[in-house]
């Protein structure tokens, strides 16, 4: 695993200025966030440094402002969320820098916590200006990233001040990293992927990365059907992107040639209409579907057959769901695996990482979230680890 450092490599922080880089993207109602994980994902990290004396200065974009200042974005709205979560005052700093960031590292006290202005008000940011990172660093002593979620962004305050700065990981970073060196870097073998979803075409660097590098490759959701159609199966009127049968048809080549053997269903739940269980649904041999009918969902033999799968296994990296998990019955495959995986990590024979917006809510679904080894709740920069890419944010703490 490349070596980064950690919030234990920083020696007396009193009275040190930490410009930490936090995903503070909440989803709003009222004025009021609806969901504050991403702040509680941060705590730790923000209390420990403020604990230790540092005056923490908050560094995050809310929205997309595209380089403009606009009031309705203003992370101002999200002082109260983040103050709540942390049980702690947050000065708001209407400014990334320049005299008020100064004026205002003036009036903090050792421990303190300010909240700076969305930092992609500044067309600097995005473009991860040298001039503007530089001018953001002038007023910090060290540098801390703790939000994976946009490291795949290569960005001033992702990217340019690890630069600039001395560079750590914050205690989420460091989980999120460990975690994900467990699961595809340094992993316990054999390995075993789940990547299900709508579509093949959003997938495909996904799914030629893990061929070469995981011993099972399990895919559901409307993938399997364009899988299936390139095996020559008929798929009535399920999703199915008929145009990359062709691909399909050389990830599966790709894997018979690394060793990897690739999942499909045997047996899968159809329906004349998506609906929450609708009339003449049905369980049958994937051979059997009719032309007027749609796969939703992975059938019972299919499911106990991957069960078995995972029990061979010792690591399991799951992203997207294995049917239309949203609406019932189709969410049965997804729930019934997920909880075949969750008590395998349980007994300890096995490290489970899963990450992805859709697998998150599957996952909470079936209950199971916190019985994973590690969820991620990063959506692009977690993809874009599973195509193997290098995530800008997390190479420049690594060098």
């Amino acid at each position: 695993m490349p070596s980064f450092k950690t919030l234990d490599d920083l020696g007396d922080l009193t009275g040190k200025v930490a410009l930490v880089r936090v995903d503070l993207n909440l989803p709003m109602q009222d004025g009021s966030a609806t969901d504050v994980t991403r702040v509680e994902a941060s705590k730790d990290t923000i209390l420990e440094l403020a604990d230790k004396g540092a005056k923490v200065l908050l560094l995050a974009h809310f929205g997309r402002p595209k380089g403009q200042r606009n009031s309705t974005m203003s992370t101002s709205y999200v002082q109260g969320d983040v103050g709540k979560v942390l049980g702690r005052e947050i000065m708001f700093i209407p400014e990334v820098m320049g005299p008020v960031v100064e004026q205002s590292i003036g009036i903090l006290r050792a421990g303190d916590i300010g909240l700076l202005e969305n930092v992609r008000f500044w067309p600097g940011e995005e473009a991860n200006d040298p001039e503007f990172a530089r001018g953001i660093a002038a007023h910090g002593d060290f540098y801390v990233n703790d939000a994976f979620s946009v490291s795949h962004r290569a960005h001033a305050s992702t990217e340019g001040l690890a630069h600039l700065l001395p560079a750590y990981a914050g205690r989420s970073m460091e989980r999120e990293l460990k975690a994900l060196d467990a699961a595809l870097g340094n992993p316990q073998t054999p390995v075993a992927a789940v990547v299900g979803g709508a579509k093949v075409s959003s997938k495909l660097d996904v799914l030629s990365h893990l061929v070469g590098k995981v011993r099972h490759l399990i895919i559901g959701g409307g993938m399997a059907n364009t899988f299936l159609a390139a095996r020559g199966v008929a798929v009535g009127k399920s999703l199915a992107e008929h145009d990359l049968t062709a691909t399909a048809n050389r990830i599966m080549d790709e894997a018979e040639h690394a060793g990897c053997t690739v999942h499909l269903p045997y047996d899968v739940v159809v329906a004349k209409e998506f609906a929450a269980n609708p009339p003449g649904l049905r369980t049958c041999n994937v051979h059997e579907v009719g032309e007027d009918e749609m796969i939703l969902d992975i059938g019972p033999l299919a499911v106990e057959a991957l069960a078995d799968v995972l029990k061979t296994c010792r690591t399991l990296v799951w992203n997207g769901p294995l049917g239309a998990f949203e609406t019932e019955p189709f969410d049965a495959a997804t729930v019934a695996l997920a909880r075949t995986a969750a008590a395998l990590t349980q007994d300890g024979s096995l490290v489970s990482v899963a990450g992805g917006g859709d697998t998150v809510a599957a996952l909470n679904h079936a209950g199971v979230a916190a019985d994973f080894s590690y969820v991620s709740t990063a959506g692009g920069a977690f993809l874009e680890w599973m195509e193997g890419k290098d995530l800008p944010g997390v190479a420049a703490l690594t060098r």
